[in-house]
């Protein structure tokens, strides 16, 4: 068990890092999902991303998502039929498995593990931007939005390197509290701000840049973000105004206990510190020694 908060930290990322398991299981339906496509549809590109793609996922509640580029001659002007056709092509291949849409993805829960619910993200490529493929993909609204995830990854991954790797950890400190704590946040919109936020950084050090991450977050009231890729408009973080309020008012309380966890560092406390932290991560955070 850890003795000091910096201690607690690293001990922490190695615990919500998705394990080895967990890591083979995401792996083990891209064949078969793609050769699904492939044989129904076409298909210009199938790649993985998300948090497993972009390395911040969290061990037990990230599910895998891939982009799925389709030949537009495959898709439709409305993208909830596009969604449809897939979700009913793949529904005939794994016949047992409560295929569903939920826009932009079409979602495969297979498995007891969270690594092994698969996310199809189908897309039609636009153009290429700086250098970054540019994708549509549903809006949520029967229409299309642009996106480019190998924008988005080169920007968190360019930030991360920066720092010596320590940004994705950070970022991944901050999606595992919207897990345990069951916020109602998006996990790219916290990955683009916290990026965005380390952009601007000379340096990482966990527990104070945790703290100001959601000071940060709560008094800008949960605000859009413009995409820093360039590529797309807005990022959004909640789907409707009443899950906002939610997220609004447990990152208040996150914000009000990583004060006091700072607070109490500061003044030798450390097992109140520790004591501090594991009330921001639903009593997961490691546990003093």
């Amino acid at each position: 068990m850890p003795s000091d908060t910096i201690q607690g930290f690293k001990d922490f990322h190695d615990k919500i890092r998705t394990s080895a398991r967990e890591t083979a299981l995401a792996k083990s339906h891209r064949a078969s999902i793609e050769g699904c496509l492939k044989n129904n549809f076409g298909l210009n590109r199938f790649v993985r991303i998300g948090s497993f793609g972009n390395g911040t996922n969290i061990s037990g509640h990230s599910d895998v998502d891939y982009l799925a580029c389709l030949p537009r001659s495959s898709l439709n002007n409305q993208s909830s039929i596009s969604l449809s056709k897939v979700k009913d092509a793949l529904n005939k291949r794994f016949y047992s498995t409560n295929i569903k849409v939920s826009s932009p993805a079409v979602v495969c829960p297979f498995g007891t593990y969270k690594s092994e619910d698969t996310e199809i993200v189908v897309s039609d490529y636009i153009e290429k931007n700086n250098g970054f493929n540019v994708y549509e993909i549903a809006d949520g609204n029967n229409g299309w939005m642009r996106i480019s995830p190998d924008a988005h990854n080169n920007y968190v991954s360019t930030i991360d390197k920066k720092h010596g790797g320590k940004v994705k950890p950070l970022i991944r400190f901050i999606k595992a509290w919207k897990y345990y704590k069951q916020v109602p946040i998006s996990s790219f919109y916290l990955e683009m701000r916290v990026a965005k936020y380390a952009s601007s950084e000379t340096s990482i050090i966990y527990d104070i840049d945790v703290k100001n991450i959601f000071k940060l977050l709560s008094e800008n009231n949960l605000a859009a973000m413009e995409d820093p890729t360039g590529v797309g408009g807005y990022i959004y973080p909640c789907k409707t105004d009443a899950a906002k309020s939610i997220a609004i008012s447990k990152l208040n309380s996150a914000k009000k206990r990583s004060e006091n966890a700072m607070s109490s560092r500061y003044n030798d406390s450390i097992s109140t510190a520790f004591y501090w932290w594991g009330l921001v991560y639903n009593d997961k955070f490691p546990r003093y020694n």
